[in-house]
């Protein structure tokens, strides 16, 4: 008996590192039952489309000002950007694509309304022509 509850021991160890260390801890992780609300990703993510006539230095302005937004409203939890360099031209004058990561939804809601984010918005929005934005959770 003794030697057979090793053996499940064993095996069960096995499992769990299977679970921990493979793909499956990976791919399944949004399936978990009462899987933490700090594992979850909202993604906030903008698309700008600048007016003809924009110069490059206001649009660099934009950018470093996106950017800096990071720093000024705490809640935002990762930020990145880029220009758009797809070959299908399928863009529909949309140039610039900025993705900012919050933990949920009570993040975001405190990022919209930010005194910092407001002053961007007033930076930015007599350079567009049109702003795209979309939410999504992240799922992998």
């Amino acid at each position: 008996m003794a030697r057979f509850a090793g053996r499940v021991a064993i095996l069960g160890t096995l499992l769990v590192t299977l679970f921990l260390c493979g793909d499956f801890a990976t791919v399944h992780a949004d399936n978990a039952p009462g899987k933490s609300e700090g594992a979850k990703m909202l993604r906030h993510v903008v698309l700008f489309k600048f007016k003809d006539g924009t110069t490059a230095a206001q649009i660099d302005e934009v950018v470093d000002a996106f950017r800096a937004l990071k720093g000024k409203i705490d809640v935002i939890q990762d930020f990145e950007y880029g220009t758009d360099v797809s070959l299908e031209n399928k863009a529909q004058g949309f140039t610039h694509c900025f993705f900012a990561t919050f933990r949920d939804e009570k993040g975001r809601d405190t990022y919209l309304p930010h005194p910092a984010h407001k002053a961007f918005g007033e930076l930015v929005r007599p350079r567009l022509d049109k702003v795209l934005v979309v939410d999504y959770w992240v799922k992998k």
